[in-house]
């Protein structure tokens, strides 16, 4: 089965066709500098041979507290998509522009939205709730999503697969470490608590998102940097994490060089490991044991010092394992894409 697997961004396009039953990934490709999403769909209906394609699936990154599965695309689904834009004003607008980009040009085929958050939704009222009145939450939906989803689940299928037991019976804990960064508990095939909240901005520090950080210094930075709550938020999004502390970049193959030289470096590099052993740790806690931890993303694949060093505090477990997979989200988009379209969900 064909599946067309769409990520659109605010300024690209990332799209691939995908045949299932093989898992080959038969286009590849990506628009950049987007400025209107249906003239970038048209590009890419003119570019794909849509004979077989059997559906369109999106990349969604907040799916709210409604769509704890992947779904098919109709009015009620489009109308709770709308009331929850304000979950994630930076991504999910893009996403929906895109899809009714494709339910315009192609009505004929069906989209389906697949969403990060939805991996997450298993997660109890214990780990996903703030220290906040609970009408907050009940009201403004203030509480802990979870992110990256699609991505840990595939990397704990594909660790029970590797390791040679049923899913259900593990406790995994998946780390996707890139530019943006998150772990997640996985326990008997469901996870129960995850490092990122109720946006991706919580949690591990990251290429330049600070993670968790007291929320009384919010007031500080805009106090001092004469910020409004707004620009806060983006400083603590786009200027803090590793960039911010390091002065130097985000990213990690840039920073490795100079770990042994460079103090400020160093200590961001210690930091950023600290923040990884820490919510490593309380998941063992939490699971009482852990089978395996899982690395992915482009730290947790290629620059291994940063699993080498988490994993030497873990020398207590002698029967977890360390394992190193390569995430492949769009083959999880399209894989339930073709679990809709099977009636399996």
């Amino acid at each position: 089965m064909k599946i067309l697997v769409l990520n659109c961004g605010s300024s690209s396009v990332k799209y691939q066709v995908i045949e299932t039953t093989t898992q080959e990934k038969i286009v590849d490709d990506d628009i950049q500098r987007v400025t209107d999403h249906a003239a970038a769909i048209q590009e890419i209906l003119n570019k794909v041979d849509l004979s077989e394609i059997k559906a369109i699936g999106h990349r969604v990154v907040h799916g709210g507290e409604n769509f704890k599965h992947s779904v098919f695309v109709d009015d009620k689904v489009l109308a709770e998509m709308d009331r929850i834009e304000f979950l994630a004003p930076l991504h999910n607008p893009a996403a929906m522009a895109g899809v009714r980009a494709c339910m315009n040009q192609m009505p004929d085929l069906p989209n389906v939205l697949v969403f990060d958050t939805a991996f997450h939704s298993t997660m109890e009222p214990g780990a996903y709730l703030y220290g906040i009145p609970l009408e907050d939450y009940e009201k403004y939906g203030i509480r802990k999503y979870g992110f990256h989803g699609t991505s840990h689940q595939y990397v704990a299928e594909q660790a029970a697969k590797q390791l040679g037991r049923p899913l259900q019976d593990l406790k995994l804990i998946t780390c996707h470490i890139g530019n943006g960064a998150s772990i997640c508990a996985v326990e008997h095939g469901k996870c129960i608590d995850t490092s990122m909240g109720m946006t991706p901005l919580a949690g591990l520090v990251m290429g330049t998102r600070s993670g968790d950080i007291d929320p009384a210094a919010l007031s500080v930075l805009c106090e001092k940097h004469h910020f409004t709550i707004e620009e806060a938020v983006t400083y603590l999004n786009k200027a803090c994490g590793l960039k911010g502390m390091t002065g130097i970049s985000s990213d990690m193959r840039d920073l490795e060089p100079l770990m042994e030289t460079n103090d400020r470096v160093k200590v961001a590099l210690d930091v950023f490991i600290h923040r990884l052993v820490q919510y490593i740790g309380g998941y063992v806690a939490e699971m009482k044991g852990c089978d395996a931890i899982v690395w992915t993303g482009g730290i947790g694949v290629y620059r291994k010092f940063v699993s080498e060093r988490v994993m030497a505090h873990f020398d207590f477990l002698p029967n977890c394992q360390k394992l190193i997979i390569k995430t492949n989200e769009e083959l999880m988009i399209a894989l339930e894409c073709e679990k809709l379209l099977q009636g399996k969900q």
